[in-house]
């Protein structure tokens, strides 16, 4: 199953964001060899090669105030960017990043109204039983039957709210929060540590999810199973953790860009011009 467009490139994307990464537009000479990253043009007009997404940059010779180079350095010698399978893994990591970071925000605002409704337990609990003895009240005057409203539901269930329990869930929200806001954080700067502790966690809740679906299937419920399943099926696969398919060391070498091949063959731009 494909992630995005066949015809899409995350490098085209990338750069259309960041900006390119064209390091040999800040030589001050291009001299014989120099052909794959930057071509000299007539009138003093020069290309510059994006090393990211091979886009060929259009751009005038620096001066002697701006230049970084006096010569176009060879690709051995540049910091060169992510692309093809490294960069795709990023951009999906990064996405992964803002999902926990989303769930982080839920907890931290779940354990703040906690606080708050426990700090100010006696005076809601106060307001609740005035107002039930006004709605039953009311009842009595009006000669209504006396049912159970959603409202009288609603505050019993709040009189019955005790201090430690809301300490409990407290705690729980809170150790959620910190768990959610270290995987999100981890994840976004790519940390392995952060792989292997969404791992654990997310795999952790699979049972009771499970539970949960046998209890009632609800779509919300399944959706978050079938995310969860992928998340992990994909991080162990593609980040090759515990060992699997070669481990940390063949992902590395896995991730090695033959910048030669890639200079010679340009992908995925085909050479075009910038317009």
């Amino acid at each position: 199953m494909r992630l995005w467009p066949k015809h899409w490139h995350p490098e085209t994307w990338i750069c259309s964001l960041r900006g390119h990464v064209a390091p040999a537009m800040w030589a001050s000479v291009v001299g014989p060899g120099d052909e794959n990253l930057d071509i000299e043009l007539p009138g003093g007009q020069r290309l510059a090669r994006c090393l990211r997404c091979d886009c060929w940059v259009p751009h005038a010779a620096p001066n002697a105030m701006i230049a970084k180079f006096d010569r176009v350095p060879s690709i051995a010698e540049l910091s060169k960017p992510r692309r093809g399978n490294a960069l795709r893994q990023a951009i999906i990591m990064r996405l992964i990043a803002l999902n926990k970071a989303t769930h982080a925000l839920g907890f931290t605002l779940i354990a703040l109204l906690l606080a708050t409704v426990r700090t100010n337990l006696f005076r809601l609990q106060d307001a609740a039983q005035r107002t039930l003895d006004a709605l039953e009240q009311q009842m009595d005057q009006t000669g209504q039957q006396h049912g159970q409203s959603w409202l009288q539901s609603q505050l019993e269930h709040l009189l019955k709210l005790k201090s430690s329990a809301l300490a409990v869930l407290f705690a729980v929200a809170v150790a959620y929060a910190v768990l959610e806001w270290l995987e999100a954080i981890g994840l976004w700067f790519e940390k392995r540590w952060a792989e292997y502790l969404t791992v654990l966690t997310t795999s952790g809740f699979l049972p009771l999810e499970i539970r949960e679906l046998l209890h009632r299937v609800t779509v919300l419920r399944s959706e978050a199973f079938v995310v969860n399943v992928a998340l992990v099926a994909w991080l162990l696969y593609t980040k090759r953790l515990f060992g699997l398919r070669g481990g940390h060391a063949e992902l590395v070498r896995d991730d090695q860009i033959d910048w030669p091949t890639v200079l010679a063959n340009p992908r995925p731009a085909e050479g075009r011009l910038k317009p």
